[in-house]
């Protein structure tokens, strides 16, 4: 379940803390960064300062004490492809915002055939003794070389992993080194996943994220330290399986395993480093949507008597399978039973940011907001998230569809790439493996999604395969609408405006993987005027009315013949698209939280005879304690 790619050292952190600091004294830190103006912005925006960029620790699930975040300003320049380093820089940016949206301060898109750089000065001063330096990113979209003082220290392919590189030997203490990184992001003129973004961006498809767009960030860790480990959870025997990948281990060095419930230890096991710990939990608590409990982790190195390297995490335990229910329908069950799963179709996107929210408080109140629609699912829609985002969705309780961002839907029709189809195949699995390897411990995820209405769609029996392979834990969807090639667990049609079913199966669970996409006009809330839904309402008492009608046929549905789940498109707006939940700049709620809650479960909303026309706006929501 590790990663094994010789271009890549996996992040880590070091457990034992040790004081470090990274000074950037460039005079492009001290020039004063301000936001472009977008068609639109969110109330958040606002709240953005280079000196407070997403500040939160990256990697909730192996934590360290010892990190330095290096998000905040530097210097870019655009080029042609095949230049080199520039010698002048053309203006500053904010990371992590993507260099086409309003936040990074530059809102220029990346062409086909360009380069983008960055540039900043890093100048370490510590005791580190006997530490590595490991240098980290959590995204960068598409393809980056890695460059410290004019030497190139890695390269990298894929837009939606996070990646390392050692520096330790490349770094002198004390004195400015210059890292540099070289960007290409061809979107869909290039064979690399790219989800919704286009070069081109209209109705379905949006403009495009490239460069880093995710958390930059620095650490030490021992020379001996924990890389990555995984987690199955196995609710029917009272254990959970964890295996360690590790770095620099003695044959006589030791891994040991902790688990804590609510601060009290439910269990503990030592083991060699290469073996695989089966670690037993007394009488344990099962993780759910209802009751999202999660378990303390901590993972240790032992040598002799004294602790090398520890990483502490999380997880939940929670079983995901298809099976009978009292009726003798097949479904997906949670735990041994059967849980409707109503989610809509998140797509991630932001007016300001593009791929990036503007901040955490952001992000984290679009699940807030969700739940208070009374989802208890979404579908992450050919997109990835950064890793906060699967910790909220851990600790909030949402059952989590993960797709797997798609390669433009024509790309091997593209005649660029005739003669590269095992080039672009090879591509693809593995940037798939990385995704089902970085986010294996989250148990909000629940089923993995390859495919998307047949987008870059291939060889899908030995793919569905081979995700299940990877992670026979969850389910996996071979082709969410349209090319259902009759593998995998579920079959998942996609039908708009209204619910429809597929038909019922003996070993596969029917769902709706899409319908919906309600289109209501909200004026100034929009991206721009021209705009289009699937359907497009008057008011939002028609959409009220609508949403409401559509659910009571839902119902049946799940009655007979037998539906497990539906996904309704979608959470907000998107660009030129009108059929969110909410607005693209999150400031209306169009039917009201409450409302749309009380469609779900039934107790359907009074007629609005006046019409309900001004949306519903909400207020930030009562945040729960983060751990």
């Amino acid at each position: 379940m590790f990663k094994t790619t010789f271009r890549l050292i996996l992040p880590a952190m070091a457990g034992i803390v040790c004081m470090f600091c990274v000074s950037c004294s460039q005079k492009s830190q001290t020039v004063n960064w301000q936001p472009k103006t977008g068609p639109l912005m969110t109330r958040w925006s606002q709240e953005v300062q280079p000196e407070k960029t997403w500040t939160e620790y990256p990697r909730p699930q192996m934590k360290r004490n010892s990190w330095k975040n290096l998000n905040g300003v530097w210097d870019y320049a655009i080029t042609a492809d095949n230049k080199a380093i520039p010698a002048t820089w053309q203006g500053t940016i904010l990371v992590p915002y993507p260099i086409e949206s309003a936040l990074s301060g530059v809102m220029k898109t990346l062409q086909p055939g360009e380069t983008l750089w960055y540039h900043r000065v890093l100048k370490i001063s510590s005791k580190l003794k006997s530490s590595r330096i490991l240098l980290n990113f959590e995204a960068v979209d598409w393809s980056c070389v890695v460059y410290l003082d004019g030497n190139v220290i890695g390269t990298h392919k894929g837009g939606y992993d996070p990646f390392s590189f050692e520096i330790t030997d490349n770094i002198e203490m004390g004195k400015e080194h210059h890292l540099v990184l070289a960007v290409q992001d061809p979107s869909t003129d290039g064979y690399q996943p790219v989800g919704k973004q286009t070069n081109h961006p209209q109705g379905i498809w949006y403009t495009p994220s490239s460069g880093i767009w995710q958390t930059v960030w620095i650490e030490t860790v021992p020379k001996a330290y924990i890389r990555n480990y995984t987690v199955v959870p196995d609710i029917d025997k009272g254990t959970i399986t964890v295996k360690v990948d590790g770095v620099g281990l003695r044959s006589s060095d030791n891994i040991e395993i902790r688990a804590f419930s609510a601060g009290k230890l439910a269990g503990t096991e030592t083991g060699d480093g290469e073996d695989t710990l089966v670690l037993n939990i007394d009488d344990p608590k099962l993780w759910s949507p209802q009751d999202p409990f999660l378990y303390d982790l901590e993972v240790r190195i032992l040598r002799r008597s004294s602790v090398l390297d520890q990483v502490k995490g999380y997880f939940g335990m929670r079983k995901v399978e298809i099976g009978k229910d009292d009726q003798g329908k097949t479904r997906i069950l949670l735990n041994h039973k059967f849980l409707f799963q109503n989610g809509p179709l998140d797509q991630g996107f932001w007016p300001d940011g593009l791929y990036t929210p503007p901040t955490e408080e952001a992000m984290v109140y679009d699940l807030e907001m969700l739940k208070k629609m009374g989802f208890n699912m979404l579908r992450k829609h050919v997109k990835v998230e950064p890793r906060r985002f699967y910790y909220h969705t851990d600790k909030m309780g949402f059952l989590v569809w993960q797709d797997m961002p798609s390669m433009y839907y024509g790309v091997f029709d593209l005649p660029a790439f005739k003669d590269s189809l095992e080039v672009i195949k090879s591509n693809f699995e593995t940037e798939l493996t990385e995704l089902v390897q970085d986010h294996f411990n989250s148990p909000s995820i629940i089923m993995w999604v390859p495919f998307n209405e047949g987008w870059g769609q291939y060889d899908t029996e030995r793919i569905t395969a081979y995700v299940k392979n990877l992670d026979p834990s969850r389910l996996v969807n071979n082709a969410s609408g349209w090319t259902d090639m009759g593998v995998g667990d579920v079959n998942d049609i996609h039908h708009y405006p209204d619910p429809k079913s597929p038909q019922p199966e003996e070993k596969r669970a029917i769902v709706l993987g899409e319908f919906g996409g309600l289109g209501l006009v909200t004026p100034g809330h929009m991206w721009q005027e021209e705009n289009w839904g699937y359907e497009k309402m008057q008011d939002s008492s028609a959409l009220l009315q609508k949403y409401e009608d559509f659910y009571r046929e839902i119902e049946k549905l799940v009655k007979e013949p037998g539906l497990s789940a539906v996904v309704y498109t979608q959470t907000t707006d998107v660009e030129t698209e009108t059929n969110g939940l909410m607005t693209y700049d999150r400031d209306r709620v169009k039917m009201g939280a409450e409302n749309v809650a009380k469609a779900h479960t039934g107790r359907i909303a009074p007629r609005l005879t006046t019409g309900l026309r001004q949306p519903e706006r909400r207020e930030n929501p009562d945040r729960y304690e983060d751990r």
